[in-house]
């Protein structure tokens, strides 16, 4: 998962005072069902951006909600899961920061 914006942002190292820093917690992936009716499991990216999911065979959707409805813009991915494979799914959110 990225995190962009459409202008450059000083993004601080952890523990730094100055700038803003990333916090992937803050918009957490949700997994839907192929229809994006039921939700199937919500999972948050770890400090680097990446996340983890084990899911049974079949079609999925992937989206994020933030803690700020409205705020957080991304198109829904879909993907498929055949058994005994991995998936990669790349997601980039736009938090409007400007």
């Amino acid at each position: 998962m990225k995190i962009v914006s459409p202008k450059p942002v000083e993004v601080a190292e952890a523990g730094a005072a100055k700038g803003a820093t990333v916090d992937y917690a803050e918009y957490p992936l949700v997994i839907l069902s192929r229809e994006g009716q039921k939700e199937i499991v919500r999972v948050t990216a770890d400090k680097d951006g990446n996340y983890r999911v084990a899911l049974p065979p079949g079609d999925y959707v992937l989206d994020a909600k933030g803690r700020a409805p409205g705020h957080v813009r991304a198109a829904p991915e879909r993907f498929s899961v055949v058994s005994n494979q991995t998936v990669h799914a790349d997601f980039e959110l736009d938090t409007g920061i400007r």
